[in-house]
């Protein structure tokens, strides 16, 4: 990890002259303080007081005093802002005046979710693959759901006529320090996914919503607007973000969900962690897919798994395990592919290891896997068949199932269980008295 030293001489060198301290608030969103880089030795010793309140969820008005706390080991040069004097860039933890921790930081929930995880010998490595659409804005500026492209899954140029726009925020990404895999054109028009390098699950979560920060700030240098929502086209697949994720002993550094006797090559310990999270996936639901517009991606025939089910190398199914080729033995994991790019990915990592955990504690059972049958054409008597039930079909009912998870309450906190509840169910409620363009169309020149 680079020092204190380090990083401002790193500064120096830069010639940094803005420095931006960045935290998530409990919805995923990404807010930030801007300091002169000639405060950012005292930021590091002591922190940085802000007002509390301000942040949705964080505080009352009478005990809105706090400070971030800079992580050393996320400060980065953003490429894009080079010009007279350069501007970096570091995430922070929130804390309260006396220096514990604020309990209801996602940041913070999920680290308090890996120690856990550390104390049972694991620590839990993921891979998230977030999709979104680049859309053109009209000669206003005004975006609206227009394609900017006809392309389709791994079509290139000129079909794909986005191809520079990923090549410049691959090249953001890694002047961040962000290993990127891959950067394809996804099945939709217009739709797009990079892929960065898995691993431990906060410093993935930082990645997350850094990728998030410089697709949105470099889209625009190329007169587009890049959206994050789960279903903004109808009748065109929306934007996932699939998780792979595994656990590796912290002792000898291997991946401990890998069992070469087993026929689906997987030990007892991740399938106890998986059966954890099919009996959990309900209530998770209201965090991994935790907007209106989310469950208008979980419907069938839009490639968006909907039954609670897995499977190896299946699609389809809720839980896919990927086949391990020989050698691979460290890539063995287990991808959850409900999840969606506008959640809060600390939350999102900190519930999905809570579940696999408990079922590790527990020894759940893992059902039988669905094999051959794809998930998308089971019908309701199929599912009655192989007892398998299906995810919640609004948020609303991901909330009543989140409502009655004794375990995510415990876990998150009760002050975090209830404002998180409060708001999103706000959420329901605004959106269900609005009046619609489609209600328009449908009923008024008719009725």
């Amino acid at each position: 990890m680079i020092s204190k030293k380090g990083i401002m001489e790193k500064a120096i060198e830069a010639d940094v002259k803005l420095v931006q301290l960045m935290f998530s608030d409990l919805l995923g969103g990404i807010k930030c303080v801007t300091i002169p880089v000639d405060r950012l030795g005292e930021a590091m010793e002591k922190g940085i007081w802000f007002d509390g309140s301000s942040i949705e969820g964080f505080a009352r008005i009478s005990e809105s005093d706090m400070y971030l706390a800079p992580d050393e080991s996320t400060f980065g040069v953003i490429p894009w802002k080079n010009g007279e004097g350069a501007i970096a860039r570091i995430i922070c933890d929130v804390h309260r005046p006396n220096g514990e921790p604020l309990e209801i930081n996602p940041r913070y929930i999920l680290k308090k979710a890996m120690e856990k995880a550390y104390k049972m010998g694991y620590e839990y490595m993921v891979g998230p693959e977030l999709e979104f659409f680049l859309f053109p804005k009209n000669e206003e500026g005004v975006v609206r759901p227009k394609m900017h492209d006809g392309a389709g899954y791994f079509d290139f140029a000129p079909k794909d006529a986005a191809e520079d726009v990923r090549k410049d925020i691959v090249f953001g990404l890694q002047s961040l320090g962000i290993i990127v895999e891959a950067s394809h054109h996804e099945v939709a028009p217009s739709q797009h996914e990079i892929d960065f390098k898995y691993g431990s699950a906060v410093s993935t979560a930082d990645n997350a919503i850094t990728f998030k920060y410089v697709v949105k700030s470099i889209a625009p240098k190329h007169g587009l607007f890049a959206s994050f929502m789960p279903k903004p086209v109808f009748g065109e697949n929306g934007s996932g973000m699939h998780v792979h994720q595994s656990l590796f002993d912290v002792k000898t550094g291997k991946n401990i969900f890998y069992d070469e006797t087993d026929k689906h090559k997987l030990s007892k310990t991740a399938k106890h962690f998986i059966a954890g999270q099919l009996a959990h996936v309900k209530a998770m639901s209201a965090i991994l897919a935790p907007t209106v517009n989310s469950y208008k991606r979980l419907v069938p025939g839009y490639e968006a798994p909907v039954n609670i089910c897995w499977g190896q190398n299946n699609r389809s199914a809720l839980i896919r395990i990927p086949r391990i080729s020989p050698g691979r033995e460290n890539s063995c994991r287990a991808e959850l592919r409900c999840p969606d790019p506008s959640c809060n990915p600390y939350l999102a990592f900190a519930v999905m290891l809570y579940a696999g955990l408990e079922g590790i504690e527990k020894k759940m059972e893992i059902p039988a896997p669905l094999e051959e049958e794809s998930a998308y054409d089971l019908c309701e008597e199929d599912r009655k068949k192989l007892h398998i039930e299906t995810l919640p079909g609004s948020l609303q009912l991901a909330l009543e199932e989140l409502k009655k998870d004794t375990l995510f309450k415990e876990v998150l906190g009760e002050k975090f269980f209830k404002k998180y509840i409060e708001i999103k169910e706000e959420e329901w409620e605004e959106y269900n008295i609005q009046v619609t363009e489609w209600e328009m169309e449908k009923y008024f020149p008719h009725i």
